[in-house]
Parts: C-alpha cells; structure tokens; sequence
C-alpha cells in the first residue's frame, strides 16, 4: 500500500509507479498533481484501490480499464479535469465496490452496464457533463442499477441528464433494503414524483433539488421513516404540503423552497422533535401559523418567507431556545412583535420585513446577544428604538426603514456603524447628523434627573447597611458555634472561602444552582459577593470513601496547572462539611455537546477538542513531577470554557504514581465502558489506562454513539465495531451530523480522515496496555490529522 495523500505535491504521477506489480492500494488524493494518469498504473492488476480524488489530472480513462485491473475493488477520481466517456467494459469489475467521478468532464451517456456490478455499494456521478440516451424520455440507466443488490448510494446530481425519473427503479423492490442516499439534484429531471418512491424504506437523505419536477408530492412520502434530509426546492411541485410528513420521526432537514405549493401550514411540523432546519419560503401557503408550530424547542433554522401567511406570530416562539436563524418576511403577519422572542439568545438572524406588524420594537430585543441580522423594515411598528439595542455587540446590519418609528436614534454600541440607509421612511426619528435626520430637542436639564436618582439611591445604601451589618452579626455567631473552616494547603489561589460564603453564591445550595451530580456529591453554581461565578463541588460526607475523594482530588490539584485542566479556586474543610471550588465552565460538558440536538461540532472543533484532552493527558502522564493516572475520563468530565477550550475535570479517583512505580492496583474503578481490561478485571493502573479510555472516547465522539449502546450487545463492542467497518464501510458509523452536515466533495475528502481517526483509536485500546501508544505519540498524530482538515 502507498498513502502518501493530502500533501503539497506538485507535477505529475511518476510511471514508475506502474512497476509496482504487486501494489493494492495507492492513495495519492489531494496531493497537487496534474498531468494525465499514466497507463502503467493500469497494469497493475493486483490493484483494488485507486485513489486520486481532488487533484488536477486529466486525460480519459482506458476503454478497457476494468479488464486490466480485475480486482479493483474502489476507485476514487473525483474532483479532478478528466474527459471522455465513462468505459462501458467497467462492467467487466466485478468486485467493484465503490466508484467516484464526479466533478470532472465526463460526457457522454452512463452506462446501461452498470447494473452488472453486483457488489457495487457507491456510485457518484455528479457534476459531470453525462447525458441520458436523447431516444429514452426515462433514464432507464437508473433501472439497470437494481441488479445491484447492495447498492447504498446513487449521486448523479449536476448533470444534463434531462429525464424521467422511471417508476421501474422505484418499484423493482431490489432496492428497497439497501438504498441510503439517493441525490439528483440539478440533473434536469422533469415529470411528477412517482408514489412508488416510498418503496425505498432505508433512505436517509433524499435530493431532487434545482430540476423541472411538477405535479403534487406522494403522500408515500411518509414511509421512509428513517429519513433525516429530503431536499426538493426549486421545482415547480405543487398542491398541499403532503401529510405523510408527519410520520418522518428522524427527519433533521426539509427544504421545499421555491415551489408551487399552497393551502395550510401543516401543523404536524412541531411534533418532528428531529427537526432541525425547515425551508418553506417562496411558495403560497396561506395560513396563521399553528398553535403547535413553536412546539419543537430545538429547532435550528425556520424560512417561512415570501408566502401569505398571516395572523400572528404569537408568543410561543420564545420556547424555542436554540433559534438560530427566523425568516418571516413578505408574508401578511400582523399584531405586535412577541416580546419573548428576546429570549432567543442564539438567535444569529431574523428577517420581519414587508408584513403589516405593528406595535413597538421590545426592549428585550436587546437581550438578543447573538444577533448579527436584523431587518424590521416595511411594517407599521411605532414607538421608539429601544437603547437597550446599543448592547447587541454582534449586529452588523439593521434595517428599521419605512415604518413608523419616532424619538432618539441610538448612538452607541453597534449604531456607530449604521448609516441612513437604515432607519429611513422614519419621519418622526431625530439623532446625529449621519443619520440624515432632524435634529433631537434638548432634554431636560441634569440636576433634577440627578434628585431623582437620589431618593432611590439613599434608601437602597442605608438598607444595604442594615444587611451588611446583620452578616457580620451571624458569622461571628456561625463561627463561636465551633466551625473551623479552612482552606487546603497548596491549592488556596484566592482569598479563605467559608460555608456561609458559599451557601450565599449558591442561594442555599438552590435546585436552580445544580449542575450535576456524581458518585460522591453534587456540583453547584455559585455567585461569590466579588461577583466570581464558580462550580462549587460539594462531597455527600455520608457516601463511603467521600472524604477519601476529597482528599484525592485536593492531593491531585495541589500543584498541576495547565489550561486544558479545570482550574481549581479554593476549598473549604471542616468536620462536617468538604467542598472544593472550580472555574465555572460556561459551555458544559461534552456529553451535552454530543447528545444534545441544540448542539453541532463540525470536525474539526471535535479534533480541536481530542487535542485539547490529548494536551491534558499527556502533560498529567509526561509532563507532571510525578505521573498522574486520571482514571476516569469520559464526555461528562471534558467541560468546555467561554471560548470552547475543553478542559479535564474530576480528579476523584485519580492516581499519583511515585518514584519508580509504573502501575498500582486500586479497588476504586472507573466508568463502564471506558475502562481499560486490566483496569475493569484487576485494578491495576496506569498511564496505560487513560490511553485506553482515550481511545474509546475517540470513537465515540466521531461516531456519536456511547460505549454503552444498546447496539452494542454479545460479542459486538464498539471497538469491534469500528474495527470491521474500517477498511470498507467507514462513512457508515460516522455520526449522522457530521455527515449530513457535508456534500459529496467533503464525504469524499473526510474519509480517508475518518479512517486515520478511527485508526487511532484502535491503537490507543489494543487490550494488552504494552502495545498501547503513549499519549506523546497520540497528540503528535491527532495535531497532524487535524492539520489536513480544510
């Protein structure tokens, strides 16, 4: 095997790589080249792999490329400048499993041989200049491909195919088990949606977007009940929104914008709990928006413009906490602008423009912290610009115009930047030159205003005297009672904390203060007098060996200081009370990060987030006096700051292991499914035990699924799982978020990443802790797989 991809290579593929007789597998992906193939590699006939994708070869393919190699089993050229005809003899492979040409300049017609490729599992197509047979109305090619019984994914998008999608591909029933994805996008489909596509009751990603489809959607759309993005905008389908949409439990995406379709809103949208992005705009809908429309919280992203929509938006829409993106504009909405919907503090983008709203802009629109895009503009809205706006620090366009808003246009914050453009039609708003409107009134004169903040401010400082005086009174009493609170030598980094400091930051240890529990106490929130915002963890001293984790984790954090590692603030220790004070972690855990359908990580953040661990183990393990075993690490331990740098926490169980020691054996275990086979079986441990839990924790995060899955029963690990899915199926256990989250240029480039992943995995959990890498080796190489992510 040669893999020398993702480099900076530049010419062309040397011929005397043809000499290789005895080659398999040659991976030259993403390497610069150009020049056309050379006709030794062809000769090869032990290759089963060729991988040239994104490059910029040329040339054609040999008419008898398939016969030359005969135990090609995946071939990979895509993204590159190839020409001519797809050879019809590549029927003759038959072990092919895989075939990608897309983004080249393949013309000609697609093979009708193809159908003869019995294990072909892969074909992509797309974005070539492939054509249809001009004497076929149907594209009967896509027929032939049935007798490819384990055929999972068809792309042949972006091509003047200029057809009809056949009933006989839909209803042949070969395909039912097998297909995945089927995308066919801007291929110049033409005609109605045959009702036998609900036959294909494995698709998870479904793509007719950009063609010239009409006719009304199959309501049989509601049997492909696993899929997760069906995508046919920009077509001239027409009719209801069909029904059987709401028996898509797993759908993530629906997009069918740009299209013909009319009546009601379907009110079944807010019962797909799956749903995340739902594009509806530039149709004719027209209806109020259901009372069940805000139903699902997690939604992302909502384009419901350019309809006729009408009603109010009503107060609902404030549940939605992880609304990104709202596009409600060119509709005939009306009423007053929800005030929750200043609630929404990830909300990015909202578009109300060309309704009839009217009312005033809320002031909790200034609550809405995220807010890049603002537009209000053509409505009837009155009353003035809230100041509170001048907060919103992430605006960068604001359109007020053509309403009819009155008084003082804010000159702070993100107003600095806003020109007239933005608030003209506005006849009544006056502020600074700039804004090409009149001048505002003088306002009244400081000194009364200053009279008035008095008689608010002079009671408020006497009462607070009051309080302050009474505190002092009931800890000098709390302290005469016998408590001795002290901090724990070595890790004070802030003033002595006592009980009574800490059960005021957390309201008395109030349920609305809990961040999680564990095995030995729970994690509280707390808000110091100072204003320091902490994770105060509180040990429950009747739990067995708690105050021995106390200890251990006081032992632990002495000295340790890096910035993956949750800091430590202080402690407090008395007989009858142990806590220990941590940096407050804003963004949460992993676990949360993972499991939680608000929440995306692209590829690289969670590479980004495996060096940051990577970092923490390797300086606990190499970098630290004395190598320390951390024993338990998992996703709820991984805790993210403001600026999502993941941070190690829970020293509870850990181990210091002095001297000469290389190993010790505990009683005190780890977390199902994590733990290394010697550590679950024997106890014993060592730095070998974090690499084991490491590597675990590395496929999880990649495929999105816990040690513990209920797939994983009998002999079926995840490790085990991973490992059969290496060499042929990779992309299957990827997290579905990930891959629907990339088009078919990014799947094809990931892949090969994937596997070197995955590959890293398998190495940090080999079972003997001897043939185990060490975490050096392991940081070195996660830092170079992240580096080839673009």
């Amino acid at each position: 095997m040669i893999d020398i991809g993702v480099n900076n290579f530049h010419g062309s593929i040397p011929t005397e790589l043809g000499h290789l007789s005895n080659l398999q597998e040659l991976y030259l992906s993403f390497d610069n080249l150009s020049g056309e193939i050379p006709m030794s590699i062809f000769n090869i006939s032990t290759l089963q792999v060729l991988a040239l994708t994104g490059n910029s070869l040329s040339g054609s393919l040999p008419t008898d490329m398939a016969v030359r190699l005969p135990n090609l089993q995946g071939v990979f050229l895509g993204s590159n400048q190839l020409t001519g005809p797809i050879p019809s003899s590549i029927s003759n492979g038959s072990v092919l499993k895989a075939i990608d040409l897309g983004y080249n300049f393949f013309d000609g017609n697609i093979p009708m041989t193809l159908g003869n490729l019995l294990q072909l599992k892969i074909i992509m197509l797309e974005g070539n200049q492939l054509t249809n047979d001009p004497t076929k109305t149907e594209l009967e090619f896509l027929t032939a491909l049935t007798n490819c019984p384990r055929l999972n994914t068809i792309q042949i998008g972006y091509n003047p195919l200029d057809g009809v999608l056949p009933r006989s591909f839909m209803s042949s029933g070969n395909l039912s088990a097998s297909l995945g994805k089927f995308h066919a996008s801007g291929c110049g489909l033409k005609g109605v949606i045959p009702t036998e596509i609900g036959n294909f009751s494995n698709l998870y990603w479904l793509s007719l977007a950009r063609n010239n489809l009409t006719g009304q959607f199959p309501d049989t759309i509601g049997n492909l009940r696993i899929l997760q993005r069906f995508q046919a905008n920009e077509n001239g389908i027409q009719g209801r929104i069909p029904s059987g949409l709401c028996n898509l439990e797993g759908l993530y995406e629906l997009n069918l914008s740009k299209n013909k379709f009319s009546g009601e809103l379907p009110s079944c949208l807010g019962n797909i709990s799956s749903l995340r992005e739902i594009y509806l705009d530039s149709n004719a809908l027209a209806s109020s928006l259901p009372s069940s429309f805000w139903k699902n919280k997690d939604v992302l992203v909502v384009n419901l413009s350019s309809n006729f929509l009408y009603g109010a938006i009503g107060q609902e829409i404030g549940s939605v906490a992880g609304l990104r993106q709202l596009y409600l504009g060119w509709n005939n909405f009306s009423g007053e602008i929800p005030t929750s919907i200043g609630g929404l503090q990830e909300l990015v983008n909202l578009s109300l423009s060309m309704n009839m709203l009217d009312g005033s802009i809320p002031e909790e629109f200034g609550d809405l912290v995220s807010l890049e895009y603002l537009d209000l503009s053509h409505n009837n809205i009155s009353g003035i610009i809230p100041p509170s706006m001048e907060k919103l620090g992430h605006l960068v366009y604001l359109n007020l115009s053509f309403n009819e808003l009155s008084g003082e246009i804010p000159n702070g914050g993100p107003f600095q930047n806003f020109s007239a453009a933005s608030f003209i039609g506005n006849n009544a708003l006056c502020g600074a030159a700039r804004f090409n409107v009149m001048a505002c009134k003088a306002t009244e004169s400081r000194k009364p205003r200053r009279n008035r903040v008095l008689i608010y401010v002079l009671p408020f400082c006497a009462f607070s005297v009051l309080i302050i005086g009474l505190l002092t009174w009931i800890l000098i009493r709390f302290r005469k009672k016998g408590y001795k609170l002290q901090v724990e030598s070595g890790i004070a980094l802030r003033q002595r904390i006592s009980y009574l400091e800490i059960l005021k930051a957390t309201k008395e240890f109030a349920a609305d203060n809990l961040l999680g529990s564990g095995s030995f106490g729970k994690v509280y929130k707390g808000t110091f007098l100072d204003g320091v915002v902490a994770a105060i963890k509180v040990f429950n001293l009747d739990v067995q060996d708690a105050i021995k984790s106390f200890d251990r984790e006081c032992e632990a954090m002495r000295n340790i200081r890096h910035r993956n590692l949750v800091k430590v603030i202080s402690s407090c220790s008395n007989e009858d009370f142990k806590a220990i004070i941590f940096e407050y972690m804003p963004k949460g855990s992993l676990d949360k990060w993972l499991y939680s359908e608000n929440n995306f990580l692209d590829m690289k953040q969670r590479l980004g987030i495996m060096i940051d661990v990577a970092s923490a183990l390797e300086y606990l393990h190499h970098g630290y006096s004395s190598p320390m075993v951390h024993c338990d690490l998992k996703p709820s331990n991984i805790l993210f700051d403001e600026n999502m740098v993941a941070r190690l926490g829970d020293f509870g169980i850990a181990k210091l292991l002095g001297g000469e020691e290389i190993k010790v054996q505990t009683k005190t275990l780890g977390t199902l499914g994590y733990m290394a086979p010697e550590y679950g079986s024997e106890g014993m441990v060592s730095t070998m035990v974090d690499v084991y839990s490491y590597g675990i924790l590395l496929m999880e995060i990649f495929t999105g699924k816990k040690p513990t899955d209920d797939k994983f029963t009998g002999d079926l690990t995840m490790k085990k799982w991973v490992s059969e899915s290496l060499q042929d199926e990779i992309m299957e256990i990827v997290d579905a978020k990930l891959v629907t989250m990339m088009n078919e240029a990014e799947l094809d480039a990931k892949s090969k990443l994937f596997r070197l992943v995955m590959t890293l995995a398998l190495e940090c959990t080999e079972d003997l802790p001897e043939n185990r890498i060490d975490m050096m080796n392991v940081l070195a190489r996660v830092k170079k797989i992240q580096a080839q992510v673009h």
